[in-house]
């Protein structure tokens, strides 16, 4: 398995490597977001993890670039999971075409829940609110209840 990690950043690196790596895993570093799509088509991660922030075309325009290329049949699909700075850069990720992402800080944990998640064909994604299951008032529950069995008998 072949990971591509674009940052600028030896710490998110350092941290990416840690936590991914395993026999069988490779990595290509890529600390310019220009080289991202020339280095994808040497050779086709499993997984891209780009950094937001990779010197001067960032993790968004990055990602973008690698889903132009694929609908122009240049590139093939690459799974991507994006890290962000902060909280305030979904709405960045969620138009990216990003299958995924992470808020900083970075933990072991969720860097392999993230990569197992995407590279499985799913979607991993931080920060977005779930909405809230639905609540019952417990009296409307009851006289639902009593209704029913009077309808019944």
């Amino acid at each position: 398995m072949n990971i591509l990690i674009a940052t600028d950043a030896s710490w998110v690196v350092d941290d990416i490597t840690a936590a991914l790596g395993a026999d069988g895993v490779s990595f290509t570093v890529c600390s310019e977001g220009r080289v991202v799509s020339d280095q994808v088509a040497k050779r086709l991660p499993d997984l891209a993890i780009l950094d937001l922030q990779i010197g001067s075309m960032g993790g968004m325009a990055v990602t973008m670039s690698l889903r132009l290329d694929e609908s122009a049949d240049t590139l093939p699909h690459v799974p991507v999971l994006m890290l962000l700075d902060r909280k305030a850069d979904l709405h960045l990720a969620r138009r990216s075409g990003a299958e995924g992402w992470l808020i900083k800080p970075l933990d072991a944990l969720r860097l392999k829940r993230a990569a197992n998640a995407i590279m499985n064909g799913g979607t991993y994604t931080e920060g977005i609110p779930v909405p809230d299951a639905p609540t019952v008032n417990q009296a409307e529950a009851a006289e639902s209840t009593e209704e029913e069995a009077a309808t019944v008998g």
